[in-house]
């Protein structure tokens, strides 16, 4: 876990922290204006029930009578009644705002997410974003609902316990008041140990999930490398760990317990003693004496409630931030405001207003560095795509090929410099317009769980079965579809891993042809597939990129010989650009790259 993560669990508690949850509690403000009256008439009926009993003893148990007895009867079975209606009542409110709160932060943090810049993905865990859209919003939810619930019954409970037993007699309500302050102190030190404990067993839980989960997925890399004593290890340790601090945790709240039964029962025996004798003396009746007894024996427990509810309170904070920061984390490439007005947003799109898209791509005077780096990958580059044209980028892995495509994509945008499409900087569009015109298919695919059919559609839902069909077909999917058990409508699995990547490949392929994109960007598309199952879709592709603007990443150089124009790309620099037989005549670094594919294949 992160040192950002430990600091949050070790800050006091704070409103100022809460206030960020401000606009999610207004559509629930009534539902807990009604859980607090709910409260406060339990409270009161539970304060009520001791002068009850007091009343019952002193008017019909000592004078041994039942003499106007019944309508005291139908007073404490309204009580009853009335208790029980309102914990049904309170409970399924509160049940409501739980599970509506929770809801509604998760859609936030989904619906945020989807306007986040590619950079975001690039650099952020994917385990950050599911515990920030799932455990944090699930806590947040519990906490707002039945926090509140225990809150406002523990205060009302005590405010006026105390003030009954003082009204009862004030010489044994005072004691039973001087405790109360000693007991809170005692709470607050023993809870914010216990908290301490009990956020280190969440932090190694959190870890051992994750070492559970790589050794899950990375089984076959772990028995291949035989490295399986020392995930044994890593795990034991993170076991023994988090049963040290349940242990400390489960220890602290062993002694916790006994020393507020210490507490009540001092005070019980205080009342019992003092109050007995006066009791046995007529200064007092045995009526209030139950009821001093019944305040004192059951005081401790909201004094108990209130302790754990701000330490979970302050313990919680750290997921308010965390939720918080997601949803204030601004995306990178965003829409200027008259561009969304036209253009519509990703959420609102104005498709009516949308222009069609030619494919004419212009780098005019780009210079770009990334926003975490401190050279400039471009300087001053220009280049002309003409609609239709395919452009290949060719290099060593790790050259940094996908620079000029996630540039093109508006993955990220120009340092300086223009870039424009159709003779218009791409910025004055909104980039779903530009995103709904591009084709994309990556060297790692991704599908979505549920059937190929429907990954397929994925490109374009309206598209019929015929339609889904005949896209398989042009890159030779229908082979892989022919093959599985139910034809298209076989499940892929999570994540397509009923797949070999070779498989998902072609399915990405398919998808992305259903689309019919004016721009196409194969990064490395063909380099998981088979050489035979190349050939078949070499000439495919040339007719789907025909009249298509195109920029092709290649893993094999065989694919890009068709290209109108190469760039190659070495340390982060376009140092060459030509056609394939202007590049070989150069006899550069293409030349050479070239020659050891050639080579490669041949021993291959």
């Amino acid at each position: 876990m992160s040192s950002y993560d430990d600091e949050s669990y070790n800050k006091p508690f704070s409103l100022g922290v809460w206030r960020a949850m401000a606009p999610f509690f207004r559509p629930y403000r009534w539902l807990l204006a009604q859980i607090v009256v709910l409260m406060l008439l339990c409270s009161v009926i539970d304060v009520c029930i001791p002068l009850y009993q007091k009343y019952v003893i002193d008017n019909f148990i000592f004078p041994r009578t039942t003499e106007g007895i019944a309508p005291i009867v139908a007073l404490g079975a309204a009580f009853m009644a009335a208790q029980l209606a309102a914990t049904v009542i309170f409970t399924r409110l509160a049940i409501r705002v739980e599970m509506g709160f929770s809801k509604d932060l998760k859609k936030a943090c989904f619906d945020h997410l989807q306007t986040l810049s590619l950079s975001f993905y690039n650099t952020t865990p994917v385990g950050y974003m599911i515990a920030r859209v799932m455990s944090d919003t699930d806590r947040i939810g519990l906490l707002v609902a039945w926090g509140l619930v225990d809150v406002m019954w523990g205060l009302s409970y005590v405010v006026l316990a105390v003030a009954s037993m003082l009204v009862l007699d004030i010489r044994l309500g005072m004691w039973v008041a001087v405790m109360i302050p000693v007991m809170a102190i005692v709470t607050k030190r023993f809870q914010n140990r216990i908290l301490v404990h009990n956020r280190k067993v969440r932090r190694t839980n959190s870890m051992i999930t994750g070492s559970f989960n790589e050794g899950i997925l990375g089984a076959r890399t772990s028995k291949t490398l035989v490295i399986e004593d020392i995930n044994v290890r890593e795990f034991g340790e993170l076991s023994a760990q988090m049963y040290r601090s349940q242990v400390r945790s489960a220890t602290l709240n062993a002694i916790y317990f006994p020393v507020m039964l210490m507490f009540g029962a001092a005070a019980v025996s205080i009342i019992l003693v003092q109050g007995g004798g006066l009791a046995l003396s007529g200064a007092m009746a045995f009526g209030t004496l139950s009821a001093m007894v019944s305040y004192a024996i059951n005081i401790f427990e909201p004094i108990h409630h209130l302790a754990r509810i701000l330490s979970d309170a302050t313990s919680t904070q750290a997921n308010i931030e965390r939720v918080d920061a997601l949803l204030k984390r601004a995306p990178e490439i965003t829409d200027a405001p008259e561009v969304v007005e036209r253009y519509g947003d990703s959420f609102n799109p104005k498709h009516e207003n949308w222009e069609p898209l030619r494919g004419d791509i212009r780098f005019d005077d780009v210079a770009f560095k990334y926003p975490d780096g401190d050279e400039y990958v471009l300087e001053h580059f220009n280049l002309h795509a003409p609609a239709g044209a395919c452009v290949a980028i060719v290099g060593e892995t790790g050259a940094g090929k996908s620079t000029l495509v996630n540039l093109v994509c508006r993955f990220f945008e120009p340092t300086s410099g223009r870039i424009l499409i159709d003779g218009r900087d791409y910025r004055d569009r909104s980039q779903l317009w530009l995103h709904s015109n591009i084709g994309y298919v990556l060297q790692d695919p991704h599908l979505f769980s549920g059937t190929v059919r429907e990954n397929i559609r994925y490109g374009r839902l309206g598209a019929t079965d015929d339609e889904v069909m005949e896209a398989a077909r042009l890159v030779s999917a229908d082979s892989v579809i022919a093959k599985l058990p139910m034809g298209l409508d076989s499940d892929v699995g999570e994540g397509g891993d009923r797949l070999s990547t070779g498989e998902k490949q072609l399915i990405s392929f398919a998808r992305a042809v259903l689309a019919d994109p004016r721009i196409f960007v194969l990064d490395e598309a063909t380099s998981s597939i088979d050489t035979d199952t190349e050939r078949l879709i070499q000439n495919a592709i040339s007719k789907i990129l025909r009249d298509r603007t195109s920029f092709l990443i290649a893993h094999r150089l065989s694919t890009i010989k068709m290209a109108d124009l190469i760039l190659v790309v070495k340390d982060g620099k376009i140092i060459e650009q030509g056609t394939h037989v202007e590049l070989l005549r150069k006899k550069g670094y293409y030349l050479q790259l070239y020659s050891m594919q050639f080579e490669e294949e041949i021993i291959g």
